[in-house]
């Protein structure tokens, strides 16, 4: 069955239809007229245990030929897969080729349930192959936490809403994001994803973020958010992130919980669509000691229970099997307080705890030997499938789940699309102090040569210079591991022989220093001789140059206290906002 024959069938009665199961009939769930549970209920009676299992599973998928990594798209045909968290994204034009190419595969099946495409953030600078991606040619802004530096809900809506209609016109329909985590701990590697450490401005923004990516209606025209990490992935124990062992556990010695439950309740008064759970056990707060994916009073009893949550709830990925290429890549699960368990008992205690959808695996055998073994019923099964189902009918993945290439080609990126982009990081840079002025000769250190050379003149010894920018990335540890290895994780002080080195630039010439704030980075070193010091989220060198020199104004303020020392993050409270002593600047803060 070809993508033109669906979309030109029509009705007795002259209304068109896809023909998605083959039959040259209209059938209820293929009826565009119809309400959504309708049709959900149509379908669902239709569906094999097999089907259902397999549309439980959200697997993931690299487009394209990337061998010995395979696409993904054999899942749809040799398992019945229809949902895929995207790897990587190419040009606009060959994305939306791609996704016309799986809805063919998908409706060649015997129901012709179409494929749900979604992706981790794509809009910002920072890359990580399991949180954040760059590439597709998107307009690009900040990251969030520089959203949330604008503190502009206008702003953020608007910037969101591009996201959605570029989002939408290559296929893509469903946003792993926005992380409704509060940046508590400031050592924590995910901080950049975050709206920052203040609950009330958190919330404020990803109220505006939703609503831009949703729109007004879950509809057609919308990009589904699936926020995350439920009940809030921000305290992690010293900042150690839950990907790996050593993040285990969430931590509450201020007992904050219902802080960080905050930003989420603004998620859920903006009509999140999805959520997804937290890897890490939330330890002393009075909930089961095993991680969020696997936790019924974390699923069922806050956010099924307390909050009334009926969307679709996917775990955080490969909790239960871990990923990997065997024999090149191989990545163990992240299966904190329940590692004891047999892979059979795991996915029992998922689906008893109420989620919808196993993030990141493939195999429907997972699902189907617990429903042959009975300890998960049939009907269990189609508590989830209807949730699912009804999201791909509100999507209207049914009726039309095809993109126009050379649309997509025209839209993503374009000139106003970037102009955008551009304006939210101007938006978001923060004056942490000194003043700006200009220059004739400039000494630069991360800094495109070409970029910097229409602003002044470039000399490569500083002390031929009149004024130094040097861009700095926030500290880190490095780590050893393949995946560890993009987690800025530690701590937040520059090496004393660094600080030395800077220090002493700034005495031979003066000296702007530009911190790349993806963690709270500890400036109190550097503060005293910088002639002027920005805090910035995601800029490209064009912006921070404008606003060194004084060329444009830098208009946000800090989303987060930047601490003293690495003492005082260490004396602090994981869970407590504002909680290491005498921070350098506070929240809020804005030079002048």
């Amino acid at each position: 069955m070809t993508k033109k024959l669906l979309r030109e069938l029509l009705h007795t009665d002259g209304t068109p239809f896809r023909d998605l199961n083959h039959n040259g009939t209209m059938e209820p769930y293929e009826d565009p007229r119809l309400p959504v549970e309708e049709r959900v209920e149509d379908l669902l009676g239709r569906m094999t245990v097999e089907e259902k299992a397999a549309l439980m599973l959200h697997g993931r998928m690299l487009p394209g030929d990337h061998l010995p990594f395979p696409s993904g798209s054999n899942l749809i045909t040799e398992r019945g897969l229809t949902h895929f968290a995207l790897m990587a994204v190419p040009d606009p034009r060959a994305m939306a080729e791609w996704n016309n190419h799986v809805q063919d595969l998908a409706a060649a099946g015997r129901l012709g349930i179409p494929v749900t495409l979604s992706s981790d953030p794509r809009h910002g600078f920072n890359a990580n192959p399991a949180t954040a991606h760059i590439g597709g040619g998107f307009s690009t802004g900040p990251e969030p936490i520089g959203l949330a530096a604008t503190d502009d809900t206008d702003l953020v809506r608007r910037y969101a809403d591009l996201m959605r209609r570029e989002l939408c016109a290559v296929g893509i329909r469903v946003a792993i994001h926005p992380m409704a985590d509060l940046a508590t701990e400031p050592r924590w590697a995910r901080i950049s994803g975050t709206f920052g450490e203040d609950p009330d401005r958190a919330s404020r923004m990803i109220t505006a973020y939703i609503e831009g990516l949703q729109g007004p209606d879950l509809g057609a025209d919308s990009v589904f958010c699936m926020t995350k990490h439920f009940p809030g992935g921000g305290p992690q124990l010293d900042g150690e992130d839950s990907h790996f062992a050593a993040g285990r556990s969430l931590s509450y010695p201020g007992g904050a919980l219902e802080t960080h439950l905050r930003p989420f309740e603004a998620a859920f008064a903006a009509g999140t669509a999805q959520i997804m759970p937290a890897y890490a056990i939330p330890s002393g707060a009075g909930l089961a000691e095993v991680g969020a994916n696997f936790n019924r009073d974390v699923i069922t009893g806050l956010l099924r229970e307390r909050y009334g949550f009926d969307g679709v709830v996917c775990t955080d990925f490969n909790a239960i099997t871990g990923m990997g290429v065997p024999g090149l890549v191989e990545l163990p699960p992240r299966n904190w307080g329940v590692e004891e368990l047999s892979v059979a008992e795991q996915v029992v205690l998922t689906l008893d705890a109420g989620a919808d959808q196993l993030g990141g695996e493939t195999d429907p055998e997972l699902i189907l030997a617990a429903v042959r073994s009975g300890a998960v019923t049939e009907a269990r099964l189609d508590e989830s499938v209807r949730r699912i189902l009804r999201d791909k009918f509100r999507l209207g993945l049914f009726d039309d789940p095809y993109v126009d290439p050379e649309a997509a080609a025209a839209l993503v990126g374009a000139p106003e699309g970037r102009a955008l982009g551009r304006e939210v990081q101007r938006r978001s840079l923060v004056h942490l102090a000194g003043e700006p002025r200009g220059a004739v000769r400039l000494y630069v250190e991360g800094v495109d040569a070409d970029v910097a050379a229409g602003y002044a003149t470039l000399v490569d010894d500083p002390a031929g210079a009149d004024l130094a920018v040097v861009r700095l990335e926030t500290p880190y540890e490095r780590r050893e591991g393949l995946l560890e290895q993009h987690f800025h994780s530690g701590s937040l002080e520059f090496e004393p022989a660094e600080v030395e080195r800077l220090t002493a630039l700034a005495a031979a010439v003066p000296t702007v220093f530009v911190a790349q704030l993806e963690r709270p980075a500890v400036l109190t070193p550097l503060a005293p001789h910088a002639a002027l010091l920005i805090g910035e989220f995601g800029a490209a060198d064009e912006v921070v140059l404008d606003a060194a020199l004084g060329r444009a104004p830098m208009t946000g303020s800090l989303p987060f206290d930047l601490p003293s020392s690495d003492a005082a993050v260490a004396a602090s409270r994981e869970d407590v906002p504002f909680d290491t002593a005498a921070p350098l600047f506070r929240f809020g803060h804005r030079a002048g």
